[in-house]
């Protein structure tokens, strides 16, 4: 029980992480705007190919693998909302 809710606090600390990270980096997520995407979605295929084999440790590689999905997305959609405000 624990060891879930764990699990899911690193999850949104994910969002926290990505919110602070879009905050410091403006300059460098204009230019790595695509290539989070490309990572985020590259992190996901390879969480779910790791769900459907036989791996020691699945349930922390998968928990790490969404965190930096989660982090990038926050990253990338955060920078929208920062160009649009300035426009």
């Amino acid at each position: 029980m624990i060891k879930e809710l764990i699990y899911i606090l690193i999850l949104l600390l994910g969002i926290l992480v990505g919110l602070i990270l879009a905050k410091l980096c403006k300059d460098e997520i204009k230019n790595w705007r695509k290539r989070m995407i490309i990572i985020s979605v590259i992190c996901l295929i390879i969480a779910l190919i790791i769900v459907f084999s036989n791996f020691t440790y699945k349930i922390p590689v998968i928990i790490t693998l969404i965190f930096i999905a989660i982090t990038d997305l926050t990253i990338v959609w955060k920078s929208y909302r920062i160009k649009s405000k300035k426009k």
